[in-house]
């Protein structure tokens, strides 16, 4: 069958877990998007609304032998950058830091060819010219080392004048942001994000770096099943297949920006030598990328965002940091992603498929996850997986499941769903 109608002949309940029956068309949509290819890989879904969850499901299949579980860890890409800049606004709240003081009152060595006036603001926002990790390493293996990378941001040189444009930090981001608030607090990432982030907010899963105990917990991609038998033995009777851009290759190119400053950002030199998957690569600490969490703890941690701060009687980020996180930034174009971003402070705009969430932001990973929170209407999302995807603007299975659950709870705030 072909996609449409493997999604419209689906079963509508191939899932576990709990669903409030408000959201329970958001749910028949997770499983006719998942059901055809839930041999292929599994998926995880949480949503609260309200400061309620009203959503916690799961389907597939976490490895060739095993099926997902509630507990099971995703590596998220990107959708990590909404993290570890959740835990930034939580120390700049705490007085750690702030947002416009220039980074070297915190981290000296990083003044480095001309970089003495840039703040957090600067990269938070993807405003500091430092996106060129092609240029700034000569193999991706380098990315393991934290201490390594920290002195080649010390090095790095904009690209441009600082705040004068905007360039997606695709991978420079996590060491950018990670090591002005390791210098800041003179405290390690790893024991900020337990201490301000996982522990407070009681998360069950969220790491950058994954220690040796939890790694039996990450879902990796399945191993590509074989062709074929017929096929396999005539394909080296066949020519090469000529390479079919990709929908975010298509984007740039339409967009006319720059495939060179897309490569720069995306690619670093020696990627096939890397792999994010590995055991090295699980538990190196590399927070643009390779962050790893369940569904239910990205959704709880957009969850407190979307209560403006607070949790649980807890004050998490105080009111004013939390009106200067939620602030666009810049609505210029950006350099590297391909469509509108309207860059907050470390999020971006709720991306759908009509439906508007004017004050939600969040942030989708390279794999088709990602975790946004909409204050108006005190609702909250996450969507992690495994299966073998790639997009720099997620997929349709994002932008459908977060389309679905704003008109969810439309239905409930407004007495219909609408689309837009």
């Amino acid at each position: 069958m072909n996609g449409f109608k493997d999604i419209l002949f689906a079963d509508t309940q191939n899932y576990k877990g709990f669903v409030d029956p408000q959201f329970l068309d958001l749910a028949e949509q997770f499983s006719r998007l998942q059901d055809h290819r839930t041999e292929y890989g599994g998926a995880a879904l949480t949503v609260y609304f309200k400061g309620e969850k009203v959503v916690d499901i799961y389907t597939g299949k976490k490895s060739i032998t095993e099926n997902w579980s509630e507990d099971t860890l995703s590596v998220c890409y990107s959708t990590g950058k909404g993290v570890i800049a959740t835990l930034a606004h939580i120390l700049v709240s705490e007085g750690f830091l702030d947002y416009d003081t220039p980074i070297i009152q915190y981290w000296p060595e990083f003044g480095q060819n001309g970089k003495s006036a840039m703040t957090l603001r600067h990269i938070l926002s993807h405003q500091s010219g430092l996106y060129d990790i092609r240029n700034m390493i000569g193999s991706a293996v380098e990315m393991a080392d934290w201490q390594h990378m920290l002195h080649v941001m010390e090095q790095a040189k904009p690209r441009f004048a600082i705040g004068q444009d905007i360039a997606y930090q695709a991978l420079t981001f996590g060491w950018l942001v990670g090591g002005v608030l390791e210098k800041a607090t003179k405290q390690p990432l790893v024991w900020l994000m337990q201490r301000y982030l996982v522990d407070p907010l009681e998360l069950d899963g969220g790491y950058f770096g994954v220690p040796t105990d939890q790694l039996a917990r990450i879902a990796k991609p399945l191993p590509k099943k074989k062709k074929e038998l017929a096929i396999t033995q005539n394909v080296t009777q066949k020519p090469k297949k000529v390479h079919k851009s990709s929908f975010s290759e298509k984007l740039i190119e339409f967009s006319g920006q720059n495939p060179q400053d897309f490569l720069d950002a995306m690619v670093p030199k020696g990627m096939r030598d890397f792999s994010f998957f590995s055991d090295e690569g699980l538990q190196a600490v590399i927070p643009a990328v390779n962050g790893a969490f369940t569904a239910r703890s990205l959704a709880k941690m957009y969850a407190m965002l979307a209560n403006k701060g607070e949790w649980n009687d807890q004050v998490i980020i105080k009111p004013e940091v939390f009106t200067s996180l939620s602030e666009i930034q810049s609505i210029k174009r950006d350099r590297v992603m391909p469509i509108p971003m309207k860059w907050r402070l470390g999020y971006h705009r709720v991306i759908t498929m009509g439906k508007r969430a004017k004050k939600g932001f969040g942030h989708i990973g390279y794999n088709g996850s990602g975790a946004w929170c909409d204050p108006q209407r005190q609702l909250s999302f996450a969507y992690t997986h495994n299966f073998a995807a790639g997009s720099i603007t997620g997929d349709y299975r994002l932008w459908g499941l977060s389309q679905e659950a704003l008109r969810c709870a439309d239905a409930v705030l407004k007495g219909h769903k609408g689309w837009f």
